[in-house]
């Protein structure tokens, strides 16, 4: 059976004889192992990441540029092969994963900008003769931690930058589908990089753990339920990281009355099921407001039973299985629970069946009615395909039920009236807003982050954001005096 092992210093490599069993979740059958790695291998890759980072930060800008350029060139050469591999251990469809690849690619083409972006700011005359300016440095080994969710685009979303910026990186990838990480790095070497600048290393909380107290390692990033980010966030925070820490999200779309309602349903329905639920971007709260709602719930009900539920290798299907048969139990458990507290299920995807795939993890989309802001599924993230209707009076109602959620990653409205629009994008306390957009996932050159119990730390990802959070700024002020026979000031020179 295949291992998948480390891959330090350009070399598949492991000290630890531990390992974990990888599923194929369509079939719910161990396809391979990765190894749990422990102390040794991760002091080798600190060691490997060190080394690399004392040659790698005095690269200029340009020449790093260049090899971002033609591993950009590598992974579109090879997305197919790419999305293959996010298909087999994640679940989702091939068209899902190739579009996933596609979003983080588009982050190592804004990094090809580095040389524009690492540009610091110039002031001449601050004082008497005197000039003054400011230059980004990077701050050496950093690391991320990634979900299982996306196993190509939330890597893409650190390391692409961070390396751009003249830092070493240690990836430590979900230990549910470790081989895109592996490969990414594999064309990474195949573009250019120095040995030791892109790190994989696998394994469990163990690991996150030493990475989280490693005084070598300067920042963390890291995607994942809020739980674990607010862990994250506490314990860097300790060792004095810089930390960036991605949470949770319940998602909200708001239909208006004036809405398109065709265009509403399909935003809806893409963005409950796309990708089995598994996104935090997903909408999992559809807040239907006013005399809206009935005929809101018949379309989306009709429209989501004739969803294609099936294996990535069934090329018609537009939904697969959820990552785990942990998980699933999970998210059938919130099932359970939204009956006892009194939604209306109108949909139950609780008992599907694929022939010949009896074993797999699939949950059919599923839809509560009637849901209210005191039930369990409507406070908690299930991450997967239930979606939750909660029926609003007015405007004012639904924007009240946004901003008091303790999530705040992205919502979305659906309306033609402009005044609605505006209002909602400028009072809504949540940190990406969409209109007539039902995930609005901002582009590279943006940045990507929530509010409130979704972000915990200073800093979003990718855009100037990723630029700024692997960059320590440093402000140089300069005299070069013609006499040099100066007397000394006691007082805080002005100008």
């Amino acid at each position: 059976m295949k291992i998948n092992k480390n891959y330090i210093s350009g070399n598949n490599t492991n000290f630890s004889n531990k390992t974990i069993d990888v599923y194929d979740p369509s079939k719910g059958e161990v396809i391979s192992q990765v190894v749990a790695s422990d102390e040794h291998d991760f002091n080798h890759a600190i060691k490997s990441s060190k080394n690399a980072f004392r040659e790698w930060q005095n690269v200029t800008p340009l020449k790093r540029s260049r090899i971002l350029a033609k591993y950009k060139s590598l992974i579109e050469s090879n997305i197919e092969s790419l999305a293959k591999i996010v298909s087999e251990e994640h679940g989702k469809t091939i068209d899902d994963a190739k579009g996933s690849i596609i979003r983080g690619l588009e982050v190592v083409e804004f990094a090809t900008g580095i040389p524009h972006l690492l540009k610091g700011e110039f002031s001449q005359n601050v004082g008497t003769n005197i000039d003054s300016w400011s230059i980004r440095q990077p701050l050496g080994v950093c690391a991320g931690i990634t979900p299982f969710n996306f196993p190509a685009m939330v890597p893409m979303w650190m390391f692409p930058l961070s390396i751009a910026c003249g830092n070493s990186f240690i990836l430590k990838p979900s230990e549910k589908n470790p081989s895109c990480a592996i490969k990414l790095a594999e064309l990474f070497s195949e573009a250019g990089l120095p040995d030791g600048v892109l790190n994989v290393l696998n394994g469990d909380k163990t690991i996150v753990d030493l990475i989280l107290k490693s005084d070598d390692i300067k920042s963390v990033s890291f995607v994942g339920s809020t739980p674990v980010a607010k862990y994250i966030y506490q314990e860097s925070s300790k060792y004095l990281k810089r930390v960036q820490s991605l949470g949770g999200a319940k998602n909200h779309l708001v239909v208006m009355p004036d809405a398109n309602l065709d265009q509403a349903v399909d935003g809806i329905i893409g963005a409950a099921f796309g990708s089995a639920g598994e996104r935090c971007m997903a909408v999992s709260v559809a807040v239907a407001v006013g005399d809206i709602a009935d005929e809101l719930v018949d379309k989306i009900h009709s429209k989501s039973q004739t969803l294609k539920v099936a294996p990535w290798t069934d090329e018609t299907s537009e939904m697969g299985p959820v990552i785990s048969k942990e998980h699933k139990e999970k998210i059938l458990n919130y099932i359970d629970i939204g009956l006892k507290e009194g939604a209306r299920l109108i949909l139950d995807g609780r008992e599907i069946k694929i022939q010949g795939y009896e074993n797999g993890y699939f949950v059919g989309p599923t839809i509560f009615d009637n849901v209210s802001s005191t039930m369990k599924i409507y406070k908690e993230e299930i991450f997967g395909p239930v979606l939750s209707v909660v029926r609003a009076k007015t405007y004012s109602e639904a924007i009240k039920l946004i901003n008091d959620h303790q999530f705040g990653n992205g919502t979305s409205i659906y309306t033609s009236n402009g005044e609605f629009a505006r209002d909602f994008t400028s009072n809504i306390k949540i940190g990406m807003v969409g209109v007539n957009v039902p995930i609005p996932v901002p582009m590279a050159f943006h940045s990507f982050g929530g509010w409130k119990q979704s972000l915990f730390g200073a800093h979003s990802m990718h855009g100037m954001e990723g630029i700024n959070f692997y960059t320590k700024l440093k402000t140089i002020t300069s005299r070069w005096p013609k006499n040099i026979n100066t007397m000394p000031e006691f007082t805080m020179p002005t100008n």
